[in-house]
């Protein structure tokens, strides 16, 4: 006897493919149109375009080593993009925010995935600022990877009160 279908969280995908695709032609843009290291202002005091190159994770961790972490920060995307879709595949589509954090998560993981693959290293170029400090540069991908996470944490509170508002009734 076969289940019936149910809609799972992978009509989400489409989120993920059309981050991916926004996120590697802004890549290309920029490493098109810039010198490496070349910085234009978008918005005077707090905003840059600057092209860089990260051959690390995360605020250039681990980016002096060698080119072992190309490898490894590649596997740890691929395993973490493989968990994901199983998580969509198996959520109900109903599941929508968590739905979408898993999409968003996926979507900056083969975003940076494609990069260390065709390049061996992450282009980032947006350049938040204040005065003499700049947050590390960062691309679509990874504001992607951060407000699937941040998205993830609120479902996580949420479902947590709706828990506790059931038990309390």
């Amino acid at each position: 006897m076969t289940r019936p279908h149910r809609p799972s969280g992978l009509r989400f995908l489409w989120l993920t493919l059309l981050l991916v695709v926004c996120d590697q032609l802004a890549k290309q843009w920029v490493a098109g149109s810039f010198e490496l290291y070349e910085s234009r202002e978008v918005f005077s005091g707090w905003f840059n375009f600057t092209y860089v190159h990260n051959y690390g994770a995360a605020f250039s961790f681990l980016s002096d080593h060698g080119g072992w972490q190309r490898w490894l920060f590649t596997a740890i995307a691929i395993i973490v993009s493989v968990v994901l879709v199983i998580w969509l595949a198996r959520n109900p589509v109903g599941l929508w925010r968590q739905n979408t954090a898993f999409s968003l998560i996926l979507a900056g993981a083969a975003g940076n995935v494609v990069d260390r693959l065709i390049h061996g290293y992450v282009i980032d170029f947006l350049d938040v600022y204040y005065q003499n400090w700049h947050w590390p540069a960062f691309n679509i991908a990874d504001m992607a990877i951060t407000i699937g996470a941040a998205l993830m944490l609120l479902e996580a509170f949420v479902d947590q009160r709706r828990a506790k508002e059931e038990a309390e009734s």
